[in-house]
């Protein structure tokens, strides 16, 4: 949350080219721009809290924190300020901190779209569903985000929640794959709602995977469904359909079902049959993934070091390893065999109706938070996803080891304060030992 001075000054040469480093990512070269900014000015409450917000970017929290508390007590009327602390004080576990720093933010901005956002996502991770929701909307005014160009682009009216009864709906995918599946439980209940036709834009992907699902009369790509957005009578987000739809923590909808062609699935029988020959006597079959997306803002915490961080599950007795790992990773598979054979499927997986054809016919999936959580978990299938201790996103909430989206099918082992991988690693270990002992498992 960076903010420009109001005033030209000798300093401004040294503003704007922090403002430029921190927007090419250089932010150890940002730092020392505002320095020599604050050598100058050593009054300017904006450039203390530009500089807070570098610092918490370079992970020194501490240092951050006392830059943007100075800068809210030199201007209390800064928003960015406030909104800079709200972050801090998120990361660092101290909600009810990190709610009134947002709260004061917005009593000065009231349509601040970092403070908005910042706001929506922490509330919906307290499970604050009723407050958190409508504010989740105002990703729609945040001017970095995609959604605001989504609704630009778009020629027919974004639904509001509104009656449907005879309205051609059209669903709009803005986000991941991960978000798509997990939010595909509302797909029913938008032709149930009296959607005459209810159509989804969406990546190649997922086309075949939701294809099938009930209540969608089409699936299109994203070009198409533009080239025929004005015949519809409204598009929406899946992502904006809790808010329309008054989902609560305790009214959340069950996953999607999500339909399996039987010769998709016995043709992946025949590849994870070869396990046999891999793993001599493996009596389960154990999933992997262990990186996600590369371009997330997030992947340099959520996705682990390598394929080999995950070697001391090799240990456990009677387990044949799948990977499902695609594009970055993969390359690691190969050097692990010595140590550990794994059956990897991942690159020969066309789009997600094939993964979840995999995903279907394994007894657990071990992964970093990705979409093939969600679809493993959106399967019935038995998920353990390993989270960082770090910007965490929302939809996992705080301190729990399981989550209301996914009842009894997800499990989730959380970095500690302080503790690397390898902690989570070793717990996920353990657990994966006694999980092979069980006979119902």
């Amino acid at each position: 949350m960076t903010a420009t001075p109001p005033d030209p000054h000798p300093a401004q040469a040294h503003f704007d080219l922090a403002l430029s480093l921190v927007a090419q990512g250089r932010h150890a070269e940002a730092e020392h721009a505002y320095r020599q900014v604050l050598a100058i000015l050593p009054g300017a409450a904006v450039a203390h809290s530009n500089l807070g917000n570098v610092l918490e970017v370079l992970e020194r929290f501490a240092e951050a924190e006392a830059h943007v508390r100075l800068a809210s007590v030199l201007d209390p009327n800064l928003p960015e300020a406030h909104c800079n602390l709200a972050s801090l004080m998120r990361h660092a576990g101290r909600l009810e901190e990190a709610e009134l720093a947002y709260r004061r933010a917005l009593a000065l901005r009231p349509d601040y779209p970092d403070a908005l956002f910042g706001l929506a996502t922490l509330l919906l991770s307290l499970g604050r569903f009723e407050e958190g929701w409508p504010l989740y909307e105002s990703r729609y005014a945040h001017p970095r985000f995609v959604h605001q160009r989504t609704r630009a682009m778009l020629p027919c009216p974004q639904w509001q929640g509104e009656p449907l009864a005879g309205r051609s709906l059209l669903v709009w995918q803005e986000d991941g794959l991960g978000d798509m599946i997990q939010f595909a439980r509302y797909l029913p209940m938008l032709k149930a709602a009296g959607a005459s036709r209810v159509s989804v834009a969406c990546m190649g992907a997922l086309h075949r995977l939701l294809a099938g699902v009930a209540g969608v009369d089409a699936v299109l790509d994203h070009d198409s469904a533009q080239a025929r957005a004005a015949s519809f009578d409204c598009w929406t987000s899946l992502l904006s359909a809790p808010a329309h739809f008054g989902t609560s923590a305790i009214t959340i909808p069950a996953p999607v079902v999500l339909p399996m062609e039987p010769a998709r699935l016995a043709r992946w029988r025949a590849r994870l049959d070869t396990l046999d020959t891999l793993a001599p006597g493996a009596g389960r079959r154990v999933g992997l993934a262990w990186k996600g997306n590369p371009q997330h803002h997030n992947d340099a915490h959520r996705s682990l070091p390598s394929l080999a961080a995950l070697a001391p599950l090799w240990s456990v007795p009677r387990i044949g390893f799948v990977s499902l790992q695609k594009g970055a990773g993969e390359d690691e598979i190969a050097p692990a065999a010595a140590s550990q054979p794994l059956l990897a499927l991942g690159a020969e997986a066309e789009d997600l109706a094939d993964s979840a054809a995999i995903l279907a016919q394994l007894d657990l999936l071990i992964c970093v938070d990705t979409s093939v959580a969600h679809l493993a978990a959106t399967l019935g299938v038995p998920c353990w996803v390993l989270l960082p201790g770090r910007d965490v996103d929302w939809r996992w909430m705080h301190g729990r080891e399981d989550t209301p989206w996914y009842p009894a099918r997800l499990r989730l082992f959380r970095q500690r304060d302080g503790e690397g991988w390898e902690r989570v690693v070793a717990r996920v270990r353990q657990a994966l030992g006694e999980w092979a002992r069980t006979p119902s498992a």
